[in-house]
């Protein structure tokens, strides 16, 4: 049985802008720096194996503040849990978006990783990270497009909400199934509130 716990990074100048990133590389805001150090001392009371990465800055970056807070030894990088290819539209705000290609700009074909290519990455991903740690605890730490597409793909019932900068979600898998224990949880982020 393995446990994995998934984590968006924290929120960068691009998000609080609302400009899709996809892989262009931003690093973290200093309040994205300091969600990543209240989840950070959260999970610092847990037990945890391992923590993995998205290569790019954003959720490396996230993943480091938590690992040095909880003593993990390493934070190791892949590049299968970088952010949805977003092509044409990285960097882009939606009435950019609107004005450069109309407001039928979803239908065109404007170089957007499908979602079946993502989900074969990040499956790919997962069944190889749980052979290489069975029975493990591991956290990933990665993006919303990307968990968002995981999710719908491993859960069978899954919640349609935004997911937010810094959320937890755990899961734990048994024979082939995965299963659900916390879905994007920000109890870090506000001290009244409760996991869910």
């Amino acid at each position: 049985m393995s446990t994995i716990g998934f984590i968006r990074h924290g929120v960068t100048r691009w998000n609080a802008e609302g400009r899709l990133q996809g892989q262009i590389d931003i690093e973290l805001s200093g309040e994205g720096v300091a969600q990543a150090e209240a989840l950070a001392s959260r999970l610092a009371a847990e037990s945890w194996d391992c923590i993995y990465s998205s290569d790019l800055q954003r959720a490396r970056g996230t993943a480091e503040i938590i690992a040095n807070r909880m003593g993990l030894k390493d934070v190791l990088t892949d590049i299968r849990l970088r952010e949805r290819s977003f092509g044409k539209l990285e960097g882009t705000t939606l009435d950019e978006r609107v004005a450069a290609w109309g407001s039928e700009w979803q239908s065109l074909d404007l170089g957007v990783e499908s979602d079946e290519a993502l989900t074969a990455r990040a499956l790919e991903f997962i069944e190889e990270l749980t052979e290489i740690h069975p029975h493990s605890r591991i956290l990933i730490v990665s993006h919303g497009g990307y968990l968002a597409q995981l999710y719908k793909t491993v859960f069978l019932e899954h919640e349609d909400e935004h997911l937010t900068n810094t959320s937890l979600t755990i899961a734990v898998r048994e024979g082939g199934t995965w299963i659900k224990t916390l879905f994007n949880c920000t109890a870090h982020l506000h001290s009244t509130e409760q996991p869910t």
